[in-house]
């Protein structure tokens, strides 16, 4: 079954290659690659057009939109009605597409499918675990943060997409988009236990940002 593959990116040029390359080496090979650059100035756009394979468009205005804006761009773009997520400085499982897609078509109420995941060093070198088990969800999980949702693992249902944009111009895009589709009762979500995807704990994360994100997601849970 043809998906759709998104993943945003600036300034990713020491990992973005792999990245792709863990998309390439995928068990299942029906789907389209979405690369979108999001204003780089280093040689990240070079590396995304240097791939010369049909199915991946790379996708670039020259313009720093930031994330919340890129991911909504992949769901206009999205040619599949399945949309799966990715970091560009992340990788994952070469099986990930074909179980996530085999989930969501067996399980016809689900919207969303995330996966369990592997922490990985910047040598790619694997150092840890982190293992969710799929619960049902209570207010109180959603807003002390106890969701289990790793969201560039996960894999939705480009109609849910449709209902449920990101909201522009904050940090914790992931976090306010839980809250609101789970307040409207529309957060059908499995967590997969088994890790998937290999998460680069230690790439990008700065001060400022966790800063800036732990002020988006009090402001989040005041709304709330």
């Amino acid at each position: 079954m043809f998906v759709s593959i998104g993943i945003p990116f600036f300034n990713a040029e020491k990992y973005l290659e792999y990245a792709i390359k863990s998309v390439l080496y995928q068990t299942h090979q029906d789907w389209e690659l979405i690369l979108i650059d999001d204003g780089s100035t280093d040689n990240s756009l070079e590396i995304a057009k240097s791939f010369k394979d049909s199915r991946i468009r790379v996708i670039s205005d020259g313009k720093n939109k930031k994330l919340s804006a890129r991911l909504n761009q992949i769901v206009s773009e999205a040619k599949s009605e399945y949309i799966i997520r990715m970091d560009a400085d992340d990788l994952m499982d070469s099986t990930r597409i074909e179980k996530q897609i085999r989930f969501l078509k067996n399980n016809p109420n689900i919207d969303l499918v995330s996966t369990s995941l592997s922490s990985i060093a910047n040598n790619n070198k694997i150092y840890g675990a982190r293992i969710y088990q799929n619960n049902d969800l209570s207010a109180f999980d959603i807003l002390s943060g106890n969701i289990g949702i790793v969201h560039p693992s996960l894999m939705v249902r480009k109609s849910w997409y449709e209902r449920n944009q990101y909201q522009d111009n904050i940090i914790a895009e992931d976090y306010e988009l839980w809250c609101r589709s789970y307040f409207n009762n529309d957060l059908n979500c499995y967590r997969m236990s088994e890790p998937l995807y290999y998460y680069r704990e230690d790439s990008s994360i700065t001060y400022d940002k966790l800063k800036r994100a732990y002020k988006d997601q009090l402001r989040i849970v005041c709304n709330y």
